[in-house]
């Protein structure tokens, strides 16, 4: 039997399985949401939200990974026998389909904005002229399905190198990477003028301004941009060593998460402030707000070209940890060559990245319940596959699985003191499941 691949290094590992984590969403809509619910206080909530919620939920996910050394459904028959716990893994594969569908558009779309920076095409154009270069990409078919279709080339040129000289490899740079343009960013943003008032729409702790609506979006910040739900850390943490402290590397993937996420809102809002730009958040804020305010920086082509850089950093290590959830299943499952494995989830993948590209311009008459056909995917993924995958997870590991099993993987087989037990399993039977429940409920308009 050949042995399984894993990471090569607790490094490696710990950079793959951030970079799964870390996404636009830390970038384009964690600070806004900061800004817009009590500054402060909302982040004061959304530590919360890691400590009881996405911690415990990591963990589980490393739980059902790390002790079975296999993909999700191979995990699920083996820690429960005669049940059929295991269908729950075709929930995870579609979601990951879905969701890479729509976000490989997006991070299309960059690589357009990235390909402009470096020509020096983004400097000297008035708002408005910034706003049309944004709708006249979303108009182009060709350009919209041209730059989606190479992002997904080089997405799948890294899985074709495998764990350790594919994901890991581009992990281990790219993770660090990321965090050095983030910290020169934030430096270069503590400088400008009124930079004051962006840390203050930041960080201020105004708890007049935090409603229930907004701590509701604070949970739901925290389960998506953790990436959970859809079994992407059950995936990467099968390829954990089995002396890896899980607990450890949960809080560790949490807080880098966090701290990129609180990073992005210092350096994106003192200079949307300096610059006396509206604050905004989603794909407004990235391809045509902050444009128009590198261009009226000092080095202005510099500093566009590397927000670009680090947005693709981020949108790609984001994907590749997507990619493996199939493609580990249908080698696994399937007896497929990794090259077929990843040739059937390219085919797939390319199926759905297409028509969401088109959703706005040739088929932007393509409408379900209002929505376009990328709208619908995104909806679909963060509101519905996510949350199930989530409360899945949680009630699984909290309420099914064997203690014996938990117990082991806290503490590696009794050689660590595994205090973290108890928190973790009061998390998962109580706090996790009625916060995804309420999350979903107001994700989806029922509140």
């Amino acid at each position: 039997m050949t042995k399984r691949v894993g990471f090569a290094t607790r490094l490696g590992a710990i950079a793959a399985a951030v970079g799964s984590a870390v996404g636009l969403g830390n970038i384009w809509r964690f600070p806004y949401e900061a800004g817009v619910n009590g500054g402060g206080a909302f982040i004061l909530v959304y530590i919360c939200c890691i400590l009881v919620m996405g911690i415990p939920v990591i963990l589980s996910e490393f739980i059902i990974g790390r002790s079975t050394h296999s993909n999700m459904k191979a995990a699920l028959k083996r820690l429960s026998p005669g049940k059929k716990y295991y269908l729950f893994t075709y929930i995870c594969i579609l979601g990951s389909f879905i969701v890479i569908g729509f976000y490989s558009v997006v991070c299309g779309w960059i690589i357009e904005y990235l390909y402009q920076a470096v020509q020096g095409s983004l400097s000297g154009h008035t708002p408005q002229e910034y706003s049309d270069m944004f709708s006249s990409l979303l108009e182009s078919p060709l350009r919209c399905v041209g730059w989606t279709v190479l992002f997904l080339i080089l997405n799948f040129v890294v899985m074709s190198r495998g764990i350790e000289k594919g994901i890991e490899r581009v992990a281990s740079t790219m993770m660090p990477l990321l965090f050095v343009i983030l910290i020169i960013f934030c430096i270069k943003s503590l400088f400008l003028p009124d930079a004051g008032k962006g840390l203050r729409f930041l960080f201020y702790p105004d708890f007049s301004k935090l409603t229930m609506r907004g701590v509701l979006d604070a949970f739901g910040q925290a389960f998506l941009s953790l990436s959970i739900g859809i079994s992407c850390l059950v995936t990467y943490s099968s390829y954990f060593k089995d002396d890896t402290s899980l607990t450890k590397d949960a809080a560790t993937v949490a807080i880098l998460d966090t701290l990129v996420a609180i990073l992005s809102g210092v350096m994106i809002f003192p200079a949307v402030f300096s610059f006396g730009v509206e604050p905004t958040a989603g794909p407004r804020l990235i391809f045509e707000v902050l444009p128009s305010i590198f261009q009226q920086m000092t080095g202005g082509y510099i500093w566009a070209l590397l927000f670009f850089l680090l947005v693709f950093f981020a949108s790609l290590t984001s994907t590749i940890s997507l990619s493996e959830i199939p493609i580990t299943f249908l080698i696994e499952e399937h007896k497929l060559s990794r090259p077929r494995a990843i040739a059937w989830t390219a085919l797939f993948t390319f199926a759905l990245a297409v028509l969401a590209a088109l959703s706005f311009n040739a088929l932007d008459d393509v409408k379900l319940w209002d929505k376009n056909i990328f709208d619908m995917m995104d909806y679909a993924a963060s509101n519905i596959f996510m949350l199930i995958g989530g409360l899945f997870t949680a009630v699984y590991v909290g309420w099914i699985l064997d203690r014996k099993v938990v117990h082991d993987q806290l503490t590696n087989g009794g050689r660590l003191k595994g205090s973290a037990e108890p928190y973790l399993i009061f998390c998962l039977r109580y706090v996790a499941p009625v916060s995804i429940f309420f999350i979903f409920l107001y994700l989806t308009g029922i509140i």
